[in-house]
């Protein structure tokens, strides 16, 4: 069994304020005045921990977001995993009555009864574990968006399912992407289902909030970066797109819309997927997997490195 051989005060009241508090960030209205978001399960909690306890945690906070507070069913500690292991590190970096506090912040840890987990948390069923953690400042209204250049990037364009929000910030960070720009009329990523989607990758990516597309794309070409946008009406096939191995950032429209007019027209190129079957279109999700990937494997073969 793994312990911090350090007492931890225990919730038990699934009524009690903080509890109460913790609850409502699943609304977004919660969110925004707190500047606080839930982060639930295993990997999105280990994740979490990871960053936070990295040397270079504090340092990159105005990007990703951070630890607040850390609420663990007890029996984890006693099943010998990784996560186990963070849990037992963050409380041993807790500070006793009158000890200088050595972490890269201090948080709020507390064990938590199975109701008091399920009441705090937004999942059907409770996974055991449950962070806070604080929305990135440049997500604040005074603070100005850290656009990163890199050799990949995607903006999100009015994308308006949580889930798809999520399921591209994971494969953005999958795919080696240095940032996710969202637009105005995209889901909140922050969201407790767009936060599960992710799986942990908030930790790693950050996600850059900007008006639109263009916006997004004079940040791009200040760093260097091509512009492309995914339309499943284009006239130009990605298989016949002959700089994939450049530094590329891609656009991404709407389920139901795609991209509007002014979406497009901020692009360098406007791409297709070529379907072979019969089906309408991709999911976004998808969409953006295939391009992402495309772009990804193209700049890391050995020609583009020759």
């Amino acid at each position: 069994m793994l312990s911090s051989e350090r007492p931890v005060e225990r919730l038990t009241n699934p009524r009690a304020d903080r509890v109460r508090k913790v609850a409502s960030l699943a609304g977004r209205s919660a969110r925004q005045r707190t500047g606080l978001f839930l982060a639930e399960g295993p990997q999105s909690v280990a994740e979490a921990l990871r960053l936070w306890l990295s040397p270079d945690g504090a340092a990159a906070a105005a990007a990703l977001p951070m630890l607040d507070a850390l609420y663990y069913a007890p029996e984890l500690l006693e099943e010998g995993s990784e996560l186990a292991e963070l849990i037992s590190l963050a409380l041993a970096a807790q500070p006793q009555a009158g000890e200088a506090n050595q972490a890269p912040s201090r948080i709020f840890v507390r064990e938590a009864s199975p109701e008091v987990l399920g009441t705090m948390g937004d999942s059907v069923t409770s996974q055991g574990v449950l962070a806070v953690c604080r929305i990135p400042a440049q997500f604040s209204a005074e603070s100005s968006p850290d656009v990163r250049g890199g050799a990949l990037s995607l903006a999100l364009c009015r994308v308006q399912d949580p889930g798809n929000v999520g399921t591209m910030v994971r494969t953005a960070d999958a795919a080696g992407a240095a940032s996710v720009v969202v637009t105005t009329g995209t889901a909140d990523p922050f969201s407790p289902k767009a936060v599960r989607a992710a799986a942990g990758s908030h930790f790693h990516i950050p996600v850059v909030p900007l008006r639109g597309a263009a916006e997004a794309a004079a940040a791009a070409r200040a760093e260097g970066m091509q512009v492309l946008a995914a339309d499943g009406h284009a006239d130009m096939l990605l298989s016949q797109v002959q700089t994939l191995q450049e530094p590329t950032l891609w656009l991404l429209g709407n389920e139901a819309q795609g991209l509007d007019d002014a979406e497009r027209a901020a692009a360098d190129a406007v791409v297709a997927i070529p379907r072979y079957g019969a089906a309408e279109s991709l999911n976004v999700a998808v969409a953006g997997a295939v391009c992402l990937y495309a772009s990804a494997m193209a700049a890391h073969s050995p020609r583009s490195r020759s």
